[in-house]
């Protein structure tokens, strides 16, 4: 599946819904449009216009050129949807038309999405191959790549007096803290659109996929969890206690 540098850029791109509905406003137009004309039609301001235009440009989504109107002044710079943005709706209608497919299973596709996202990770493993003693880091690089916009928000909490009394008692050293199991915030997703549409499949495989990077990172991937859409454009992934390192002790 998703592996090769160019692919990864597209999908961070994509994850963001302003340059989407960008991207849908140039595939749909008969015509070439500048920046102005794109903000006034998805109502941004034109300068944010540019950056989503810029950033789908950077991830060959879209192409420019100079507008030859045959008067003085500076050229209008136009733009039209690429190839690979073409591409990307061909692999939109074949997401959905699969997603369909599982989803007349008797679980709605989850078990099978879930095995597909582990074949998934698999195409990481070279990258993955000798990294385990990096904690939740490549985890964090493959996600961000792919597009999710991950952020480590919790790791480590401090324990309790009740925690540390009961830990001093089990022979741990002094400074102990409780390592809790790391949230991780996924505030993009490339698959937002198909995700909404059949979120039992395409967030199963995205958990699929997170499990067979534990697997390779040498984690039980039974410990991993992912709770989709916690807010309109946010989901939580959770992880076991394993992959935090004890935190120093004082002293």
């Amino acid at each position: 599946m998703i592996n090769d540098e160019g692919s990864g850029d597209r999908h961070a791109a994509l994850a963001s819904d302003a340059r989407r509905q960008v991207l849908d406003l140039l595939m749909g137009s008969a015509t070439p449009l500048d920046a102005a004309a794109v903000a006034a039609r998805i109502g941004l301001h034109v300068t944010t216009a540019r950056f989503h235009l810029d950033q789908l440009e950077n991830a060959d989504l879209i192409r420019r050129a100079v507008g030859r109107a045959g008067t003085r002044g500076r050229p209008r710079i136009l733009f039209t949807a690429g190839p690979a943005a073409r591409e990307g709706g061909a692999q939109h209608d074949l997401s959905r038309v699969l997603a369909t497919a599982l989803a007349e299973d008797a679980d709605s596709g989850r078990a099978r999405a879930i095995r597909a996202g582990e074949t998934w990770a698999e195409s990481y493993a070279d990258e993955l191959r000798g990294s385990a003693a990096e904690g939740i880091a490549p985890l964090l690089s493959i996600l961000d790549r792919l597009g999710f916009d991950p952020e480590l928000v919790s790791a480590v909490e401090p324990a309790s007096a009740a925690e540390a009394e009961s830990a001093a008692g089990d022979g741990a050293s002094d400074g102990v803290a409780v390592v809790a199991a790391p949230l991780i915030t996924l505030l993009a997703c490339p698959f937002r659109a198909d995700a909404r549409d059949a979120p039992d499949v395409i967030c199963s495989v995205h958990l699929g996929l997170v499990r067979g990077i534990a697997r390779e990172l040498g984690h039980d991937p039974d410990q991993v969890g992912l709770r989709p859409f916690v807010g309109p454009e946010l989901c939580h992934l959770h992880l076991g206690s394993e992959w935090v390192e004890p935190s120093p002790t004082a002293g």
